[in-house]
């Protein structure tokens, strides 16, 4: 045992005996501690947390380096700490080299992904894909949620039996009409997407295409993370009996999501507060007028039934 150890165990047995009477003198002797070193208080130097943090971040940066390849890596630094220091704050700081490791994916090698195409400012990038769903008659759903990257705005959710590329530009016009085009768009490989006269509209509307990798859903991050609190939070609890229920409900949830639904990354902050807060004042009337009302082509679809919705 270290004598810092000793010195925790010395004053845990004086607490426990405390009414027995066990003095320091019997507690140090019991445990072979002299008592000068019991009494010691070391003092922390005025660097010493510093060199700490720069440990973490060289153990975080090489997870497989141990102490004394980060003391190398200090040392090439300029720092002139000995071994024996950076092994005892390595120790204090409970740091270790794990021995199991987990495998992870490389970002890819899309120019067109998240991690080396980002999103700087409102309508920089948006992103989107679809999200399946059925009916309760076991007809199909097909869901088209548009999301602006930089304040994590849903722009729209389009629902229908099926959309085609023709759809998506009408979706697509709608929003530019309302809000103003992006400068670009980024997606999967999928044919609704890729298809040419998506590509000649977009080109013609000055906006750029953001294609990522085939198999790569991770360089669409912000799409599949909204689609997947879009699933747990809504597709997974309610049961839909028309077309026409559905869009009325995904409409409910997308106001909800942008307007009073705290978003993590936003430091709890709601996508519509953020981005009034971006844009260093009120919420425009263009933003204010879509997230006001659907869009006018979400309107058109069957005869209204009534409207019973399940779930938690």
């Amino acid at each position: 045992m270290s004598p810092a150890q000793k010195r925790q165990d010395v004053a845990a047995a004086r607490r426990a005996l405390e009414e027995d009477g066990l003095s320091e003198r019997m507690a140090c002797a019991a445990m072979k501690q002299p008592r000068s070193t019991q009494r010691f208080k070391g003092k922390e130097r005025d660097d010493e947390k510093q060199l700490v943090q720069r440990m973490l971040e060289l153990a975080r940066a090489h997870p497989r380096y141990g102490y004394r390849r980060i003391w190398a890596l200090l040392r090439n630094e300029g720092r002139r700490d000995n071994v024996k220091r950076i092994h005892r704050l390595w120790r204090k700081a409970s740091l270790k080299v794990p021995q199991k490791q987990h495998k992870k994916r490389r970002l890819g090698t899309s120019a067109n992904g998240i991690m080396r195409h980002r999103s700087e400012h409102i309508d920089h990038v948006w992103c989107y894909d679809f999200v399946k769903d059925q009916t309760v008659d076991g007809r199909s759903l097909k869901l088209f949620p548009i999301e602006d990257e930089f304040t994590r705005e849903c722009l729209s959710i389009d629902v229908a039996r099926s959309i085609t590329a023709k759809d998506v530009i009408e979706t697509l016009r709608e929003l530019f009409q309302v809000r103003g085009a992006p400068k670009f768009i980024r997606s999967d490989n999928g044919p609704e997407f890729i298809a040419h006269a998506i590509r000649d509209w977009l080109k013609e509307s000055n906006v750029g295409t953001l294609y990522i990798e085939p198999g790569s859903p991770w360089e669409n991050a912000y799409s599949e993370s909204f689609n997947g609190r879009f699933r747990d939070e809504l597709l997974n609890r309610e049961l839909f009996t028309s077309l026409r229920e559905a869009k009325l409900i995904v409409e409910d949830f997308r106001l909800e999501y942008n307007h009073r639904r705290p978003h993590s990354s936003l430091k709890y902050q709601t996508p519509a507060g953020f981005a009034a807060a971006t844009r260093g004042g009120a919420t425009p009337l263009r933003l204010a007028a879509l997230a006001s009302a659907p869009l006018p082509h979400l309107a058109k679809e069957e005869p209204t039934p009534t409207l019973i919705t399940t779930g938690t």
